[in-house]
């Protein structure tokens, strides 16, 4: 991933970008790629129960996760991030809204892409993404959709790690040291008050995480150091020279 100049990240809800790949974001940032964060909804139904136990209302729920999500982009090195307000739980799939995202994609014009797991029984709204986003990206490459707009190539889809991993059937084969942004990543955790809980939980995850990176580069037969790591499964075939 490390030659890529742009990357898209499509983020069911504000904080999954954060939780799931903020690391890949930093790193790529760091190294001059321009990333862009498409976040589908702003998790106000089902992901802000502390605000709703506060008494808030919609609309100061979809504000405050809305300045979160934007705070912890700016502390990830974000280029772009971009808003649908697509509802969540379930989150609004009509055709119209596929469009947008396809418009989104062919703006872009990644080089690679990250979403989430392509099974998620906890949150169908993950998994719906997924599957939004595999049909968007082969209508973006589609010579005939729009004629004359630029048209996409082929980039990698990597999906990120869910939070129940082990129900998902997510299999991780790249794992990306994410050491040297870790505090950038802890920032743009902590800018997301709304899922405080989460802060510790997804710290733990980076450091299992870095043990499968040392054992995979190595082992103990000279594994690469590693503190802090995210994993990634790639959906599409990788083309090689060497192995």
């Amino acid at each position: 991933m490390s030659a890529a100049t742009s990357a898209l990240v499509i983020s069911a809800h504000a904080a999954d970008f954060v939780w799931r790949c903020g690391g890949a974001i930093a790193l790529h940032a760091e190294r001059g790629c321009a990333v862009t964060v498409l976040c589908l909804s702003f998790g106000e139904r089902g992901e802000s129960a502390r605000l709703w136990k506060e008494g808030r209302s919609l609309q100061e729920i979809k504000d405050i996760r809305r300045g979160e999500a934007a705070a912890a982009a700016k502390a990830l090195g974000v280029q772009s991030l971009v808003c649908l307000d697509l509802g969540d739980y379930p989150l609004d799939f009509s055709m119209e809204n596929k469009m947008r995202i396809v418009d989104v994609i062919r703006q872009v014009q990644p080089d690679f892409m990250l979403s989430h797991s392509q099974y998620d029984p906890y949150n169908t709204d993950h998994m719906k993404t997924t599957e939004a986003v595999l049909e968007a990206r082969m209508i973006a490459q589609a010579w005939g959709h729009n004629p004359g707009d630029p048209v996409l190539g082929a980039p990698q889809l990597y999906l990120f790690e869910p939070h129940q991993t082990e129900q998902m059937g997510w299999r991780p084969d790249t794992f990306l040291d994410i050491t040297p942004v870790w505090d950038k990543k802890r920032a743009a955790m902590e800018c997301m008050n709304g899922q405080a809980h989460l802060w510790e939980y997804y710290t733990r995850v980076a450091e299992q995480r870095a043990n499968h990176f040392k054992r995979n580069s190595g082992g103990q037969a000279g594994g690469r150091d590693c503190r802090y790591a995210e994993g990634f499964q790639s959906v599409f075939p990788r083309t090689v020279d060497s192995l």
